[in-house]
């Protein structure tokens, strides 16, 4: 019984001192000139989507919930949004060079008709960043709009 006392006090102090590990934040500004919806100058539907189901991970400016700053979950969280930054960064489409963008709106297209954007483990939480078989077409299609002009202009 002894021990099981001292498991539990050293477990609550653990999780109480983890809680003071800082962890940097991704706040960025919002919309900078080189955002993915600015250089397209996306329509506001097609920006609402965009913003509700990708930015939070690929953009430099998320909203973090509330959960968010509490130690473990938030070190779990920073990791996530950096990996997803590291593989596509909305806020910073712009820079890319055309034959990247081109690479990242053909991704865009595969990863969202497969389903596995946005994660399904970001929309059990976030019910709202869910598309709909209609924001999934609406999507793919302007982003295949996309590419294909930069195609046709590549040639």
């Amino acid at each position: 019984m002894r021990k099981i006392k001292y498991a539990i006090l050293t477990l609550v102090l653990a999780m109480a001192g983890i809680q003071f590990i800082p962890v940097s934040r991704n706040n960025g500004e919002e919309y900078p000139s080189t955002d993915f919806t600015v250089v397209y100058r996306s329509a506001k539907r097609i920006s609402g989507i965009f913003k509700t189901s990708c930015y939070n991970c690929h953009s430099n400016h998320t909203d973090y919930p509330w959960y968010a700053y509490i130690q473990p979950v938030s070190l779990y969280l920073q990791s996530h949004i950096k990996e997803g930054k590291k593989n596509l960064n909305l806020s910073e489409f712009g820079y890319y060079p055309d034959s990247r963008k081109v690479n990242k709106l053909m991704s865009m297209i595969n990863e969202i008709d497969e389903g596995n954007m946005p994660l399904p483990a970001y929309t059990l939480i976030h019910h709202n960043s869910k598309l709909s078989t209609e924001d999934k077409k609406l999507v793919t299609d302007y982003l295949e709009l996309l590419k294909t002009v930069y195609e046709l202009f590549d040639k």
